[in-house]
């Protein structure tokens, strides 16, 4: 594949990974010992944080109160579509029975999770969308108890934001702490709290981490990186709205990597003359984490045509996938690769992280090229069953014997035979492996 790299990146979301295991690993093993008072000692260590771990509705009172009415509209709306659309997924997955042979029906059911651990991030920005995106997807799945938490910020506490979002879109706890203390009171039950059966939201590399070593114990939505995005254009796209929508995603982090591919040379070359001037008109946070990322782990790549524009696309599997280029369906029908999709000018990745409805929470770092992103039905088990009358089980009897010995499993067999034997005493059957 003839790939022109206009910009070429330095570092990639995996060469600048730090290696946290080990700190991780400690303080994990140090509050599973030492429970709720190790976990407030990392508290006041990390988040320097006095206050009360578990908010009380009077304190949850007082930070929904604080939040102008404004944001609380916004926050609403948000809510109102992420619920939605939710519940529209929910509804995809339906308890089925089905007769397999006659007499032998298998079915399955979904069951939600009975204790969720959502994280909203609150260091660099606060992530009032997380909250959203997190509890609500939670609650619609049907999960028994959610826990929100977030880290306080001292002599502050909680985001009024996150609180308020977290309580209307129905957490029954909000924990006022972050990082790994975080991921460990939510696993290990701390604080009178019952132990979560999956954890999810996004978070530092350090939150990442936790929840790394703890899959299996508890489940997660996914191990992620860096958030990234990729914009296919073509000479249709408008070159300043290209460059914004780059530069929005690079303010994330540092580490964040953005990239444009497009079969049109003159675009590329205006897009990355603009791009600099956009960062510099940015807050100086923002500024700095965009140009780092746009220095350091941003792409150009200029293709030969459409097909090797998404053929490129499918090769990174990027989280965020923007389409600025003509045909819009072939696109959507083309592409394979991705964590969520923005077709067209008129929608931008900014929509999606906030208000649209679908899910923020999305893989990282290529894993869209086996995954998908937070929904309703990460917090539901899909479980099946079966019963069968003694007829109908005959030959499912017969055929579990012969292949249980033909694998050298004799006590599977032996759990069909004797069933046999009971239900049909009069009757030969062959159930050697082999003749």
């Amino acid at each position: 594949m003839a790939r022109d790299y206009l910009k070429k990146a330095r570092l990639t979301s995996r060469s600048d990974a730090s290696d946290v295991h080990d700190t991780v690993q400690k303080i994990l093993a140090d509050i599973e010992e030492g429970g709720d008072q190790a976990a407030l000692d990392y508290a006041t260590r990390f988040d320097k944080y006095d206050g009360n771990v578990l908010l009380t509705p009077a304190e949850i009172e007082a930070a929904c109160a604080r939040v102008p009415d404004k944001l609380k509209a916004d926050i609403r709306f948000a809510h109102d579509n992420v619920k939605r659309f939710a519940e529209k997924q929910k509804a995809t997955v339906a308890d089925v029975d089905y007769e397999i042979v006659p007499g032998v029906i298998a079915g399955q059911k979904a069951i939600p999770v009975d204790a969720a651990g959502c994280y909203a991030p609150g260091g660099r920005y606060s992530h009032v969308a997380s909250a959203i995106m997190t509890v609500t997807t939670a609650k619609v799945a049907g999960c028994k108890h959610i826990t929100a938490c977030s880290p306080p910020r001292p002599g502050v506490g909680v985001n009024p934001a996150i609180v308020y979002a977290a309580h209307i879109c129905g957490a029954d706890k909000i924990m006022a702490m972050g990082g790994v203390q975080a991921i460990a009171a939510m696993t290990f039950g701390l604080f009178g709290l019952p132990k979560a059966n999956i954890l999810v939201g996004p978070g530092n590399q350090f939150v990442a981490e936790a929840k790394r070593i703890l899959f299996g114990r508890v489940g997660i939505d996914m191990i992620a990186g860096p958030t990234d995005s990729l914009i296919l254009a073509d000479k249709s796209a408008d070159p300043h709205i290209v460059a914004t929508d780059l530069v929005s995603q690079a303010e994330h982090g540092y580490n964040s990597p953005v990239w444009l591919v497009t079969d049109d040379r003159a675009l590329a070359e205006d897009v990355m003359a603009r791009v600099p001037t956009l960062i510099d008109a940015l807050p100086e946070v923002n500024r700095d984490n965009a140009a780092a990322a746009w220095r350091d782990y941003a792409e150009v790549i200029v293709c030969a045509d459409r097909e090797e524009m998404a053929a490129t696309s499918d090769d990174y599997a990027p989280e965020h996938l923007t389409v600025q280029a003509e045909d819009l369906d072939w696109w959507l029908d083309r592409l394979t690769c991705y964590g969520s999709l923005f077709l067209g000018e008129e929608t931008t990745v900014s929509y999606g992280d906030k208000a649209t409805g679908t899910n923020h929470v999305l893989p990282t770092s290529g894993a869209a090229s086996y995954t998908g992103g937070l929904s309703v039905h990460k917090y539901m088990k899909i479980v099946t069953w079966q019963r069968a009358t003694r007829d109908g089980a005959k030959p499912i009897a017969e055929a579990t014997a012969r292949i249980s010995r033909l694998e050298g499993m004799e006590g599977h067999a032996r759990a069909a035979d004797v069933r046999l034997a009971k239900y049909f005493p009069g009757e030969t059957f062959d159930l050697t492996a082999n003749g």
